[in-house]
């Protein structure tokens, strides 16, 4: 007879894939159930940790390597590229800004220069500290980069989630008695750093693939992405707001993926491309969207909100196309590895 512990743990396991569960789940319960005795099985309940050893085994399962089934394969590569390229984008953002602000400081004028280094000195030691962790903490996604791609794992998650504390700096402030109302944009613009935290810790697990980047060498990717950011910005400083760089590396990678498609390039195939690209440009939609609001809040020049407004209708096209594309691919994947597993078996 079945004992009310025994029906909890599968309760419990019903998180795991059916696949997983079919191979596993007797074995799985049999382990747990061993160190109690039956008597006092009725009474007994799954600790949290075993729950929570469970629920991160179901993520695991689920953020597959390339010998996972394919949509768990699929979907592993999808959140890998996406938390690369994720890290890669915030990275490149925050080394532009502070390049060009660095560039524009040594040509400024006395009175600017001082308005500058006041921010850091002008208010006492411990803001003085607060503001400098503000300015250096975001470049750690630089070093979450190269840890990544060097499969330091640990030290990439590390690295992200130092380098995304700053942007909950908005909840810090409203609940210490700041504004009543929070920015969409800056809950956005939190959500996206800690979005790419949770699926460097969720995806990069001890059984996935190392980090690996498509097309190009990472560096040379690196320091095309900071180039068109900041010539983004230098070219057009009318239409140049917070989202505005970001927002078009992701048209042109998007756009690059697209001709490269047409192309017929092998790694075009690989569905794991445009589903991350969708999930990245998704994130800078959301950024752009929240930002349009306080645009429009605001009377600021023309120029500016039109190119918020075309910027923002773009990015919605291509994170529609990408998805679509990207699921075709899948979906032509897993009905290509299912056909090659049917005519193995009729063998």
């Amino acid at each position: 007879m079945t004992s009310l512990l025994e029906q909890r743990y599968r309760r419990v396991l019903r998180m795991l894939p059916a696949s997983y569960r079919a191979q596993r789940e007797e074995e799985i319960v049999d382990t747990y159930l061993q160190d109690f005795d039956e008597h006092d099985q009725d009474e007994l309940r799954p600790s949290w940790r075993e729950v929570a050893s469970i629920a991160a085994l179901a993520v695991r399962t689920r953020m597959g390597g390339p010998r996972a089934a394919p949509r768990y394969a699929v979907a592993g590569a999808t959140v890998r590229l996406f938390a690369l390229l994720s890290i890669l984008l915030h990275g490149a953002r925050e080394l532009t800004d502070r390049a060009l602000s660095l560039a524009w400081y040594s040509g400024a004028p006395a009175h600017d220069r001082e308005l500058f280094l006041g921010v850091f000195s002008g208010h006492g030691v411990l803001p003085g500290v607060r503001e400098a962790l503000l300015w250096l903490l975001p470049l750690c996604w630089v070093a979450a980069y190269a840890a990544l791609l060097r499969d330091r794992r640990r030290t990439a998650l590390v690295l992200t989630a130092l380098a995304a504390l700053p942007g909950l700096m908005f909840a810090v402030e409203w609940a210490s008695g700041g504004p009543e109302l929070i920015d969409g944009f800056d809950v956005a613009f939190a959500a996206s750093g800690w979005l790419t935290v949770l699926a460097v810790g969720c995806a990069f697990h001890g059984g996935a693939p190392p980090a690996r980047l498509p097309f190009v060498p990472p560096g040379l990717a690196l320091m095309a992405v900071c180039v068109l950011m900041g010539g983004s910005v230098v070219v057009w400083t009318d239409g140049a707001d917070a989202v505005w760089s970001s927002g078009t590396v992701c048209v042109a990678g998007g756009i690059a993926w697209c001709v490269t498609r047409a192309r017929g390039a092998a790694g075009a195939a690989d569905p794991a491309v445009p589903l991350a690209l969708a999930l990245l440009s998704c994130a800078v939609l959301a950024e752009r969207t929240g930002l349009l609001v306080v645009l429009l809040d605001s009377r600021l020049p023309a120029s500016l909100m039109y190119a918020a407004g075309a910027q923002t209708a773009v990015l919605t096209v291509l994170v529609a196309a990408l998805a679509v594309a990207g699921s075709r691919l899948a979906r032509r994947g897993g009905e290509t590895v299912a056909a090659g597993e049917g005519s193995g078996a009729g063998e």
